[in-house]
């Protein structure tokens, strides 16, 4: 349903309190992946808890995506959206003045469904602001929000890190989002019609219980030693007993939680997989491992850590408005291809070269190309799924958001196990190969000068090198799923896509 503005000032206020809205919400998302070091320490955990701050996040809102349709058809999308605001900005305060693991995690969990709220009314209010001739730019400039903050996420939240605190990066979102509250309530438009929604509400539970135990699994999978652990298996049985309940509660009801035939559609469903594989399971690890390999690889501060991940993010906004006029000039498809392209080059053959040895500014050049190849996915996806989604718009954004965050969850659970399986797997090939000879002597002078302490830093410096040499593998497991992702980009060429 088009919504045509009275004037271009009336439209750019419309877009830029949507915008700034879905960029606050999902700067959120990555903010926490440049403060996972100085989080361990006031919370009194350890990475494996530090990771519940940015999956319970995850989870949340991938729990949210499943009723926002029922809230938009009750309440509308513009009213949806301030809700959204609304939540998100309460409880990124209560996040703000947390002091225990346990109060930040409900806090970000109630984040995390404002976040879902938002992403889809602002979604499908940006793409009825502009006619259908437009749809390419106007997902190009909706990506601004949700492909570049990711990117821009680790760069504020370094900056608040280290010249103020880890809590101000959750305060900055306070009086942004209050304006939007005001703001938004008097100039949105509210065109949605109203109706009294219906919901399966087995199918959620089920699913529900589903996604939750599976994350938690991934999660913590690698901590307990996978089929090894009681707790594991338990959710491993909990996740396969849940899910086929939720399939079959949706079987033999009459109403279902999702509109199922959106999946006949070829373009929507390969769309819908290049979301979960290319965005979720692979995108979303380098987005939490780059900071990461930032601050404790090449040991710098979480400013400079930030600045290395801007380095990237600024081409993903660029490329952003690009790939949005590519869309409206030649064809979705057309523009993913290039963008699958450039993102197999960056991934497979530029990020694993990067290591300790690699000059910082070397490594953001490596990067750059990963930026452009991200900015130019978004809006051509989007645009895809939603034209080929025909009345089912909020169906098709939530469902596409959902799998994308699954997919997301999968991905930070992914590089958090790989980065601690690969580390020990070269920390023991280092041991095993290294000259025993040459390694007695260097521990014996160690330990004549520094005593039990040159022990202690011999072995530091081995889990260091371990680390180090065990990132060329891990980005190369993160690219994988890339190809996988790229692999359904190009089934869109087999077969003509709708306009």
């Amino acid at each position: 349903m088009y919504i045509k503005s009275s004037n271009k000032t009336e439209l750019t206020i419309w877009v830029v309190l949507t915008i700034v809205g879905v960029f606050m919400a999902v700067l959120d998302t990555t903010i926490v992946d440049i403060m996972v070091p100085r989080l361990q320490g006031p919370l009194s955990t350890d990475l494996y808890g530090v990771q519940w701050v940015i999956t319970a996040y995850m989870i949340s809102a991938a729990i949210g995506f499943l009723i926002t349709d029922s809230i938009i058809k009750l309440i509308g999308n513009k009213n949806t959206y301030i809700l959204g605001i609304t939540i998100f900005t309460l409880f990124s305060l209560l996040c703000g003045v947390s002091n225990s693991l346990g109060f930040i995690i409900f806090s970000r969990v109630f984040q995390g469904f404002g976040e879902a709220l938002i992403l889809v009314s602002a979604k499908v209010m940006i793409f009825n602001f502009f006619p259908p001739q437009k749809r390419g730019i106007a997902m190009g400039i909706f990506a601004l929000g949700v492909a570049f903050a990711p990117a821009a996420g680790p760069t504020l939240g370094g900056y608040l890190t280290e010249y103020f605190s880890w809590r101000s990066a959750f305060f900055i979102n306070v009086p942004v989002g209050i304006v939007l509250i005001i703001f938004g309530s008097l100039l949105l438009p509210d065109k949605s019609q109203r109706q009294i929604p219906k919901i399966n509400i087995f199918s959620l539970i089920f699913l529900s219980i589903a996604t939750v135990s599976l994350l938690v699994l991934l999660s913590k999978g690698q901590q307990y030693g996978w089929l090894n652990s009681s707790f594991i298996v338990y959710l491993i049985f909990t996740t396969i007993l849940s899910t086929l309940f939720f399939a079959i509660s949706e079987i033999i009801s009459k109403i279902k939680l999702f509109e199922y035939s959106l999946f006949k559609n070829y373009h929507f469903t390969i769309g819908a997989l290049i979301f979960m594989t290319l965005f979720g399971f692979s995108m979303f690890q380098y987005f939490y491992l780059l900071p990461y390999f930032y601050e404790h690889i090449k040991g710098l501060p979480s400013s400079m850590a930030g600045i290395g991940v801007l380095g990237f993010g600024i081409w993903i906004g660029i490329f952003s408005i690009v790939a949005g006029k590519l869309v409206d000039k030649f064809s979705p498809s057309f523009t993913l291809t290039i963008a699958g392209i450039l993102y197999l080059i960056s991934t497979l053959i530029l990020i694993p070269t990067i290591n300790y040895y690699t000059p910082f500014y070397i490594a953001v050049i490596k990067t750059m190309l990963f930026g452009m190849a991200l900015g130019m996915f978004f809006a051509p996806i989007t645009v895809l799924i939603i034209n080929n989604s025909g009345e089912f718009k909020e169906q098709s954004v939530l469902i596409t958001d959902y799998l994308r965050f699954i997919g997301a969850g999968f991905g930070t659970a992914i590089a958090t196990n790989n980065l601690v399986y690969f580390t020990e797997e070269k920390f023991n090939a280092i041991n095993e190969f290294q000259n025993q000879i040459l390694t007695s002597s260097i521990l014996d002078k160690l330990h004549s000068l520094y005593s039990q302490m040159g022990d202690v830093l011999f072995s530091q410096y081995e889990k260091f090198m371990a680390m180090n040499y065990g990132y060329h593998s891990i980005w190369m497991h993160a690219g994988f799923w890339g190809v996988v992702g790229v692999v359904f980009i190009f089934m869109l060429l087999l077969k003509k896509e709708k306009n």
